[in-house]
């Protein structure tokens, strides 16, 4: 157990430093960074002061050992915008990004087994072709244009549910006020309804054909025909035998998922006007504000890498042949 976990931190090292220094280089590669501080109209003499003042005359290794050293202080710069320190930024629209994607993975993950499960069990009748269609659908088309689609016609046109907005959930939670967060479930579920479904069917419909896929593959086992065999109802069988491990490629995915849904509040955030990370970002490229640009993206890279570091950690611990492997 310990050589594999001083393999994968070393493997999660390397992948921190390889986001940091790219992070790094990206303010280097659109020309020189000191313009992006200064005036337009500064002169030479100040853009030369600037550019001593901010460390950008120094060698590229000791910019980016001291760009290192301020992450290491939780020091991510500041706005170029708002002058506002960008951890204080993201921090402040990380909860509504965290409400959004948990409902989305809470959505994409209890209509998934269902779905799929119904596909294996009702293979080649009508039920599965149209699952199947569903999910091909649903896994190629954008998600700009559902949720555009959903706001044309669920939000303007039948008038169903609000096209933008947000009601905070989580922030009356952290803050302790209980009751304002409860009282905030009913509109907040309506703000969430569709750009949780924007983001969840990418994942949704992938999970289902993964479930179906590996409902049919364990039905062909020996086990199973023994199970039938003995005269034990259908019912049981797919429940008790089959379901649990046809979940397990299912559950493997699960720690990716949290990570994978986060990439896709950028743009469904920007359509739906969602007060999070991903509008922030989105504004912070068309306004060239590279600190929160970079902070944001490192941020969510160590994020990335601690889940997919812990989920490595269980699997070895509660499957042997992992750490072998």
């Amino acid at each position: 157990m310990g050589r594999y976990l001083a393999r994968r931190l070393l493997q999660s090292i390397l992948v921190i430093f390889g986001v940091t220094l790219f992070s790094f280089l990206s303010l280097h590669l659109a020309g020189d960074p000191t313009l992006l501080y200064v005036n337009e109209r500064a002169t030479d003499a100040q853009i030369a002061e600037t550019r001593h003042r901010l460390g950008f005359d120094r060698p590229l290794y000791e910019q980016y050992l001291a760009f290192m050293g301020r992450l290491v202080r939780g020091d991510f710069g500041k706005s170029l915008v708002t002058k506002t320190p960008a951890m204080e930024l993201i921090t402040t629209r990380l909860p509504a990004t965290i409400e959004l994607t948990v409902f989305a993975m809470l959505l994409a993950i209890t209509l998934s087994i269902p779905i799929g499960l119904l596909a294996a069990t009702k293979r080649g009748t009508p039920y599965d072709g149209g699952i199947m269609l569903f999910a091909i659908f649903g896994q190629s088309m954008p998600s700009f244009w559902l949720g555009l689609m959903l706001m044309l016609y669920v939000g303007l046109h039948w008038k169903i549910l609000p096209i933008s907005g947000h009601v905070p959930l989580l922030d009356p939670l952290l803050a302790g006020d209980f009751k304002t967060a409860i009282g905030n479930i009913p509109r907040a579920l309506q703000h969430l309804i569709m750009p949780g479904v924007t983001i969840a069917m990418f994942s949704l419909s992938r999970n289902a054909r993964l479930i179906r896929s590996s409902m049919l593959e364990v039905l062909a086992l020996d086990y199973v025909r023994t199970a039938r065999a003995k005269g034990l109802r259908e019912r049981t069988v797919i429940i008790r035998h089959a379901f649990r491990n046809a979940l397990i490629p299912f559950v493997t995915i699960l720690g990716l998922e949290f990570g994978f849904l986060l990439s896709g509040v950028v743009v469904v955030e920007t359509v739906f006007s969602w007060p999070g990370v991903g509008r922030l970002v989105f504004n912070s490229i068309n306004q060239r504000d590279i600190p929160v640009v970079q902070a944001t993206v490192v941020f969510f890279s160590l994020l990335f890498v601690g889940l997919n570091l812990l989920v490595d950690l269980i699997y070895a611990r509660l499957d042997p042949r992992i750490r072998l492997g």
